[in-house]
């Protein structure tokens, strides 16, 4: 098959089930390859690591939307996003980004971690008092995540349980392809969340409180920093990008720690070995799969010219499995050296929250698996049909007998050393 036809496989309900077979094919033409007219596959580390740093691919790109969707100018999901700072260039990326940073700092983000302890310690608790089998997704990897990013944002937590459906429908907008239904229920989605902010807004411009959406409020209201849409635009992205690659983490992950057994256990009994675990699920089950970028100008990479005016995909799942960086890369490994995924990109756009969806992933599972020392799958897990955000639908797990944790907040810190 030449890399157009394997690209077209990958893009397959199959090949979107799993896509690590599809970037080996690819690899083996090449870390960068074309798929298609003007459009490049990127599946090297040092090139989508190189790539991600260049100023001269841009994030956004309006005759790219055209060629995506002709219809991007009446679809709200898509206006929504490229309003956001995920999906502007600098000055405006800069600027917009800047101003919700605070929040993200690595002091504030050590700050949380009993905030996170004490939100997963009651979800565990609630799993282990089910009487059967429970959905992970939907009692654990979802309403973790969401209650951190609404206690950030201010968002009531009786609200929680509204954003799972739009978000996951948003961030349909995301994927290489999109259909005229799923582009109607990003759309729809993305109504909803606009609607909701745009309700929170005028709340917190009556009574403010001391959370992120009042102080941006107050930024767009005392000047020019930041227009009514940006303001509203970053607010769903804060919101939705907040919980959907950590919901999608703590599934994968937990998938993978689940059938390693012998790994899981090491890190049952030595939780400070979490931060090198948490990286490994991310390179080995990336969250995020794929971004894209549009050439400003002609570049070479890996061998490739680029035109100006290409879009190029990075396939971060790939790149975080390219041999040349990681040896034996379909092995799941704590223990490996200079590990750093791409999985949150790199350069200025590299994901604002990682820090936050690392703590998580580190409370998390080792607070899972002292506490549940018995979890186990139960029955089929169902894999969500997108490629950009992997993770389930549904993974089903019984709880067995259950075990009291040895301490309220365990520590992490270093990489563990070889068993």
């Amino acid at each position: 098959m030449d890399p157009a036809e394997i690209f077209a496989a990958l893009m397959s309900p199959q090949g979107r089930l799993d896509p690590y077979p599809g970037y080996e094919r690819l690899r083996a033409h090449g870390p960068v390859v074309q798929v298609g007219l003007g459009m490049y596959a990127v599946t090297g580390y040092p090139e989508a690591d190189e790539l991600l740093r260049d100023p001269r691919l841009w994030v956004s790109d309006d005759r790219v939307r055209e060629v995506l969707a002709p219809q991007w100018r009446q679809s709200l999901a898509m206006s929504t996003i490229a309003r956001s700072m995920l999906q502007t260039n600098p000055p405006d990326h800069s600027r917009m980004r800047r101003l919700a940073a605070g929040a993200f700092t690595p002091r504030r983000i050590a700050a949380m971690r009993a905030v996170v302890a004490a939100q997963a310690d009651e979800l565990i608790e609630a799993m282990a008092a089910a009487d059967g089998p429970v959905d992970f997704m939907a009692e654990f990897a979802y309403p973790l995540p969401v209650a951190v990013i609404c206690a950030l944002l201010g968002v009531p937590a009786v609200d929680r349980p509204l954003f799972r459906r739009w978000a996951a429908d948003l961030v349909g907008i995301l994927e290489p392809e999109i259909s005229g239904e799923d582009l109607a229920a990003a759309d729809a989605g993305a109504a909803e969340l606009v609607g909701y902010f745009t309700e929170l807004v005028a709340a917190r411009r009556r009574s403010p409180a001391d959370d992120l959406t009042t102080a941006l409020v107050q930024v767009h209201d005392a000047g020019d920093r930041l227009t009514g849409d940006e303001l509203l635009a970053n607010l769903v992205v804060l919101l939705v990008a907040g919980f959907e690659t950590t919901t999608n983490l703590l599934g994968n992950g937990l998938a993978v720690l689940l059938a390693h057994p012998t790994a899981a256990e090491v890190l049952r009994g030595h939780p400070e070995h979490a931060p090198a675990y948490v990286d490994e699920l991310l390179r080995y089950d990336s969250p995020v799969q794929l971004t894209s970028r549009t050439s400003s100008e002609t570049l070479r990479v890996g061998g490739m010219e680029l035109p100006a005016g290409s879009w190029v995909l990075l396939l971060l799942g790939a790149a975080n499995r390219d041999p040349r960086r990681y040896p034996d890369p379909a092995r799941f490994d704590p223990w490996r050296a200079l590990l750093n995924p791409l999985s949150f990109g790199a350069g200025p756009h590299y994901c604002l929250g990682a820090g936050l969806a690392r703590l998580e992933g580190q409370v998390a599972f080792t607070r899972l698996l002292r506490r549940l020392p018995a979890l186990a799958l139960s029955g089929t897990p169902r894999r969500r049909l997108r490629l950009t955000l992997r993770g389930y639908d549904t993974l089903p797990v019984t709880v067995g007998e259950s075990a009291p944790l040895l301490d309220h907040d365990a520590p992490v810190g270093s990489a563990p050393d070889t068993p």
